[in-house]
């Protein structure tokens, strides 16, 4: 029996360092752990006070993708080098990987695009590649994005949702939202979760579905998807008190150019169906969904 133990307590270790031994050695490497490392401390590299360049507002990549994109459901990266390059119907084009990665510098993290050649480029190239190793060609395995919650048969409530900040929020993120900076003032320990060094309205976190399924699955901080401690509702309610808040506006005058395809929680109109703004941003939105499914079939 000991013998037994001792064997399973072996196999576990060896699949605890199994990741990190599959990094290569030598330049390869290095350049893996550069790529990690921009990813878990962007705002040391590129923030307001960056080493390398100033263009991006002082938020790390990881704010949202947790523990350097490996988190499951904390928007997860392991899926993307499977699915990039694909065609975005935001932007009307194929994006590559750096152009996704560009995507969130200028939207969640409310700053510059990177420079495609440039060695921070690469190594976060790396690091995703590295990241998605084995996964098949548009695959999303277990625990990439986030984990969607079912749509409520109500719109979610900003005043109620102020509730849930000031109780389990405000703590971290401060009772301003603005987050709390790091000692050094070169990054933030607790991200802002508004105000004008937070995402934009551009930003991926800003549509409430996606936000709210994050907060499900990840906050308050050391919540994991098997152990949530919000409820759903409370959720969709203190997503929709954090979108409503003031943030920096991205221009979007180029996006979704074919209204058809703008996501249900889409906030900003023109849209292909009689839903307002209001319903498109805080739902209910199975009304909007049903809609969406009748007219394909129309069509």
């Amino acid at each position: 029996m000991r013998i037994f133990c001792c064997i399973i307590i072996l196999l576990a270790s060896l699949s605890v360092s199994a990741q990190e031994r599959k990094i290569p050695a030598g330049d390869a490497g290095k350049q893996i752990r550069y790529g990690e490392d921009l990813i878990a401390h962007t705002a040391y590299y590129l923030g307001p006070k960056g080493k390398v360049g100033h263009l991006a507002n002082g938020m790390n990549c990881q704010n949202c993708h947790n523990n350097a994109g490996t988190k499951f459901y904390g928007l997860n990266l392991k899926a993307t080098a499977a699915n990039y390059p694909q065609y975005m119907p935001r932007t009307s084009s194929v994006l590559s990987i750096a152009g996704r990665i560009n995507g969130c510098m200028q939207r969640s993290l409310n700053g510059k695009p990177l420079d495609t050649t440039s060695h921070e480029m690469k190594a976060m190239i790396a690091y995703i590649k590295w990241l998605g190793y084995g996964v098949p060609k548009g695959q999303k395995p277990e625990g990439s994005s986030v984990l969607k919650l079912t749509y409520m048969d109500k719109a979610a409530d900003p005043v109620m949702g102020q509730g849930v900040f000031v109780k389990k929020c405000q703590v971290c993120h401060g009772t301003n939202g603005l987050g709390q900076l790091a000692a050094d003032k070169i990054a933030y320990t607790f991200p802002p979760l508004w105000g004008m060094d937070s995402y934009n309205d551009g930003a991926g976190l800003y549509r409430i579905t996606t936000f709210a399924a994050f907060v499900k699955s990840n906050m308050p901080f050391g919540t994991t998807y098997k152990k949530p401690q919000l409820t759903d509702e409370e959720a969709w309610d203190v997503a929709a008190f954090i979108n409503s808040q003031p943030r920096p506006h991205f221009d979007q005058s180029a996006d979704w150019k074919d209204f058809t395809k703008k996501p249900i929680d889409f906030p900003f109109g023109p849209y292909a169906d009689s839903f307002g703004e209001r319903q498109h941003k805080f739902g209910p939105y199975q009304p909007i969904a049903d809609a969406q499914k009748l007219n394909t079939k129309k069509s």
